[in-house]
């Protein structure tokens, strides 16, 4: 599958919340993604973005919809809608994916199940889900109750795609776990895990990709 990373919009948050012991009140610069899977049969998006984000200023934004049309896709031929967790810039546009299959951790459903109203097939799962042959989604639960990652394979290489369980690479750099945590030795624990070198983790809010702009970039094909 192609797999197509898409910047909507950057701004920043405290490095508290980046990682454990960050310093109080010196901020952190953070991006926003979406991840897009795609072959000539599915179009799978994994978490939404969103419109309006209050507390945090957002920079570079476009509408994550105007983005995907702006990269030639609409959001009625989204075939899949991968969660990662229910946070309003992960989950909150879920309902203009109509035509998607949902995959949403049960806990993170149960607490916004807003979001999901207006959609017509929802699956939820407990512990892990495999979405396609090489993608798999895991909960974690450290950033949220019910947080996930999703694992994937492409030519055999290793890849995951962290959501909020990491938000920069210098947390696996340093392999020091976000602060932003509802349970740190589940934090600690993916950063254990995934610092391997045989994974490449990409992240939703690290800042490596499309500095200063926002647009889309095809990582593999």
């Amino acid at each position: 599958m192609k797999l197509t990373i898409l910047k909507y919009a950057e701004s920043v948050i405290g490095e508290d919340s980046v990682f454990l012991g960050g310093k109080k009140g010196r901020i952190w610069p953070i991006s926003f993604f979406l991840f897009l899977f795609e072959d000539e049969n599915r179009k799978i998006l994994v978490d939404t973005g969103c419109n309006t984000l209050p507390g945090f200023p957002l920079s570079r934004f476009i509408k994550p919809l105007d983005l995907l049309l702006k990269y030639g896709v609409k959001a009625e031929e989204i075939t899949d809608l991968i969660i990662t967790h229910s946070h309003s810039d992960h989950a909150e546009l879920a309902a203009e994916f109509k035509n998607a299959t949902v995959y949403v951790q049960q806990e993170e459903y149960n607490i916004r199940k807003r979001y999901f109203l207006d959609n017509r097939k929802i699956i939820t799962f407990e512990n892990e889900i495999q979405v396609a042959d090489n993608i798999k989604v895991i909960k974690i639960g450290g950033h949220s109750i019910g947080s996930c990652i999703v694992e994937f394979t492409k030519n055999d290489k290793k890849y995951v795609i962290a959501g909020d369980e990491a938000y920069s690479r210098e947390c696996i750099k340093r392999k020091i776990p976000t602060g932003a945590s509802v349970n740190a030795i589940h934090s600690r624990k993916f950063i254990e895990k995934y610092s391997d070198e045989n994974y490449t983790v990409l992240y939703s809010h690290d800042m490596d990709i499309l500095e200063g702009k926002n647009g889309f970039v095809t990582i593999e094909k």
